[in-house]
């Protein structure tokens, strides 16, 4: 997909995500920014629809989050016991953020 061109949101995400991860895998950019421009992400602000982009991305390919939910965890327990691996691969990604285990709305 050429990332190039776009609408002037893609384009502010683009940006925004080299800010937020500088060291974001090639793979993952394109996941990533694929899915904070999806629809249902589309009416959140920016950096919001970023976010959950990203911490989406890294639950369910860098984590065992899907495996957990299979083995019949609930999604919040899952969430919690994923969230340690979860930031480091924030932090080998360069990204200043992480996921706060007690607090609900980041997990």
């Amino acid at each position: 997909m050429n990332r190039s061109g776009g609408t002037r949101r893609q384009k502010d995400l683009r940006k925004a995500l080299r800010a937020l991860a500088p060291r974001i895998p090639m793979a993952d950019a394109e996941s990533v920014l694929d899915l904070a421009g999806s629809q249902h992400l589309r009416c959140l602000p920016l950096s919001i629809a970023l976010w959950q982009a990203l911490a989406s991305r890294v639950r369910h390919a860098h984590s065992d989050y899907d495996a957990l939910l299979a083995d019949g965890y609930d999604r919040d327990a899952a969430r919690y016991f994923v969230a340690d691996g979860m930031n480091e691969v924030l932090e080998d990604w360069g990204c200043a953020r992480r996921i706060d285990k007690d607090d609900e709305d980041t997990l």
